[in-house]
């Protein structure tokens, strides 16, 4: 078996060691990157493209929920990506499967079950856990309507959720503000919004407890 580069994105220490573990003992030849922001994981995946799968928590400093899990089947479609949460409620392992994970590992596992889900994930499978939640007709259109923004609009969205103004955009990403502006007017209209607030509210419903509120 060649060797897998899988990639451990969670800002808590011990846990990532403890998940390194046992990718360690339950998958031949792996080679593990650990990081601990969803800007870490950003630069992780552009710098190391020979990454074959992400195990993503959902709590990471600069990420907003499913945010981090939206931007990385956006801009690197082709790796799949595994949720590792303490937060295993039915209905944000169906959110999570709704917004594009191809697997979901609630810490409470045994070690060894963190193997056998990514191993079935890498046969090209899914992995989650029994499911009594409901399909959400309201987060489909949501994850259908951020699917259309490009890596950098998506970024910006972030930023507008975190209340930055279109100054504070440009020197936070490296932009012109023009350049900023012009991201925003497009990331309006993809989503349908009729404000910066407005679509500061759908970021929001990316919470895993959030409610998408769309109609």
């Amino acid at each position: 078996m060649s060797e897998l580069n899988l990639l451990v994105a969670d800002d808590h220490p011990l846990l990532r060691a403890a998940v390194v573990h046992s990718l360690r003992q339950g998958l031949p030849q792996v080679n593990v990157r650990e990081v601990a922001s969803a800007e870490a994981l950003e630069q992780a995946l552009d710098q190391h493209p020979d990454v074959d799968l992400v195990l993503l928590d959902l709590t990471m400093p600069g990420a907003h929920g499913f945010s981090a899990l939206l931007h990385v089947r956006g801009a690197h479609p082709d790796i799949p990506v595994v949720i590792l949460s303490s937060n295993d409620h039915p209905r944000v392992i169906r959110r999570a499967q709704q917004f594009g994970a191809a697997g979901f590992i609630p810490k409470s596992v045994p070690p060894e079950t963190i193997g056998e889900a990514v191993a079935a994930v890498l046969d090209g499978g899914l992995w989650f856990p029994a499911m009594a939640a409901e399909r959400s007709d309201a987060d489909a259109l949501l994850a259908s309507r951020l699917a259309q923004l490009t890596p950098q609009q998506f970024r910006v969205l972030l930023c507008l959720a975190d209340g930055l103004l279109n100054k504070q955009i440009a020197y936070t990403l490296g932009l012109a503000e023009n350049t900023v502006k012009v991201h925003v007017t497009a990331i309006l209209k993809k989503l349908e919004c009729h404000s910066r607030t407005q679509a500061a509210v759908l970021v929001k419903a990316l919470e895993p407890e959030g409610d998408a509120g769309l109609v």
